[in-house]
């Protein structure tokens, strides 16, 4: 009769006995170390943002009587601001030209960025890239007011103009000076974010490229922009955002004739402390914002 040997079991307390939860340890500790590295992001989203955006949403529906804020729930705001063609012509002004700042600035930035990524060398990439910093030195609002030097009947370009026997231009208190505005302040931006796009781009697959005979134009548009496509749209998506909720430039530069939602909101909030209204303004804003971030990101990070 053959007899079959018992397994031998490890003593309690055995290296062999924690060798199993040792093996498990490593995922614990991985989420652990996950949730405390997002802890800080998801509270800073929910003290800064989602709070303030529900006090907003709530405030939409108080009323004012007597220039005092009174709490309520009546829908009395929204139904005054959504049926005024005023907000609807300065919505789609406001949207046009966040869109056309975006559109004309990620033109104009996308030279500089390829050739700080594919032409410069390191030295003159890192010089490029201080130089491109060095305006946010700088308040915003200082190199807007410098803008107004410049850009001035008076000013120092149409002084220039002046000694070559040309007229005056009109630039101030145009669209043009609001766009030279949304320019000042998110061209150097969008450049960084493209040069880093496009220094991620595979050179070996421009170099492909081109000895399949494609042009240097060609090898642009259909192997350096499509690999660069995240990037160059969360550039552009930068700009938007900027654009849409500046009230500087249109302000201090386009002069102010044609208002923006931004200036909706002040004009508002001084036309008998209409707060509530106000926070309607600001939830179309943030509402077409999202619609617009969400839209960007799932273009730019789509499978091709």
């Amino acid at each position: 009769m053959t007899t079959v040997p018992t397994p031998l079991r490890a003593p309690i307390g055995s290296a062999a006995t924690f060798a199993a939860p040792r093996a498990q340890r490593p995922g614990a500790q991985r989420a652990v170390f996950a949730t405390v590295i997002t802890a800080p992001m998801a509270l800073w989203q929910l003290v800064l943002f989602l709070g303030p955006l529900l006090f907003l949403i709530g405030l939409s529906f108080w009323l004012v009587r007597n220039f005092q804020l009174t709490p309520a729930f009546e829908w009395l705001n929204w139904t005054h601001m959504l049926a005024q063609s005023h907000f609807w012509a300065t919505f789609g002004r406001t949207l046009a030209y966040a869109a056309g700042a975006a559109t004309l600035t990620s033109l104009l930035a996308l030279p500089a960025a390829y050739a700080m990524a594919f032409v410069l060398n390191d030295n003159q990439r890192r010089l490029a890239m201080f130089l491109l910093v060095t305006p946010f030195f700088t308040s915003y609002l200082v190199r807007i007011y410098a803008w107004q030097v410049f850009l001035s009947d008076q000013g120092l370009i149409n002084s220039a103009l002046g000694l070559l026997g040309i007229e005056p231009l009109p630039m101030l208190n145009t669209v043009f000076g609001t766009f030279v505005g949304y320019l000042t302040l998110s061209l150097p931006l969008v450049v960084l974010i493209q040069c880093m796009s496009l220094s991620m781009v595979d050179k070996n697959h421009v170099e492909a490229a081109h000895n399949l005979g494609c042009g240097p134009f060609a090898a642009v548009f259909k192997v350096v922009i499509p690999s660069a496509r995240a990037g160059l749209t969360i550039a552009a998506l930068f700009c938007f955002i900027f654009s849409f909720g500046d009230f500087v430039s249109p302000m201090y530069l386009g002069g102010g004739t044609d208002p923006t939602l931004a200036m909706l909101i002040i004009d508002t909030t001084k036309g008998g402390q209409q707060w509530p209204r106000a926070a309607v303004v600001s939830i179309a804003m943030i509402a077409t914002l999202m619609a617009v971030a969400f839209a960007a990101t799932t273009y730019a990070y789509r499978r091709r």
